[in-house]
């Protein structure tokens, strides 16, 4: 008979490992960091056994979560939700290290320079939510890459930047979910290929993720240097014919 851990994997026992992370990353066990290298990796097992050395430090971790459905999302109250502050006026400021998230982010930079390093704090929210002004200031928010950042808000005479790698489609990544309002200034988020790294530690799973990682990204590359070269093979026959039409 066959090892009940060597039994390929479903989508569905992947799904229900993620959701097992996003849990254990809500009651502290997990930084943002963690969660989404672990989730990623939940996505690139291929076995039980490799799903189940994810949550092995984890609370329940005797066998790989049943899947289960996804509950119904029931729309919260709208009230006025507390914030944790973060100021930057005329100076620097910033947050880094290992830090509590447990409500939204609020970021204020005036004539200075703020940085809000997100990879090791620990998240007790589903989505990180950071409302952000930057007035003749620039806000750097560096997140681990893989995550999934949404940002948004008005940019008047300044700019605004996302320089993270993203999770392939299909993946239910963490999400950052930033607002900003810029005048004069510069926000910009960026992921570990873009910042001085982190102290990371080795787990049983951590050689075959990173190596189905790099074949993963690496299949990308090569996918979008294809579609790349056919752009420019068609756009070479497109200039030819014209070229030909029209000799002068």
């Amino acid at each position: 008979m066959n090892d009940a851990g060597g039994m390929r994997a479903s989508d569905a026992e992947r799904e229900s490992v993620v959701e097992r992370l996003r849990e254990a990353s809500v009651e502290g066990r997990l930084t943002l960091a963690e969660l989404t290298e672990r989730s990623e990796a939940a996505y690139l097992a291929q076995t039980r056994a490799e799903l189940a050395q994810l949550t092995a430090d984890l609370p329940g971790a005797d066998s790989v979560p049943a899947p289960r459905p996804f509950p119904q999302a029931v729309p919260a109250p709208q009230a006025a939700r507390p914030r944790t502050w973060v100021v930057a006026v005329m100076g620097d400021a910033k947050r880094d290290g290992t830090w509590r998230i447990d409500q939204e982010i609020g970021a204020v930079c005036v004539m200075g320079d703020l940085t809000l390093d997100l990879r090791q704090a620990e998240v007790r929210t589903r989505e990180v939510d950071i409302a952000a002004t930057c007035v003749m200031g620039d806000l750097k928010i560096i997140v681990p890459d893989g995550v999934d950042v949404q940002l948004s808000g008005a940019t008047i005479m300044g700019d605004k930047k996302v320089k993270v790698l993203e999770a392939p489609l299909g993946q239910n990544a963490p999400v950052i979910r930033i607002k900003a309002f810029v005048l004069m200034g510069d926000v910009k988020v960026i992921g570990d290929s873009q910042a001085k790294p982190i102290k990371r530690s080795l787990r049983d799973w951590s050689e075959w993720a990173d190596r189905r990682r790099l074949r993963s990204r690496s299949r990308l590359d090569g996918d979008l240097g294809a579609i790349g070269d056919r752009i420019e093979r068609r756009i070479e026959r497109i200039e030819d014919r014209r070229r030909r039409r029209d000799p002068r």
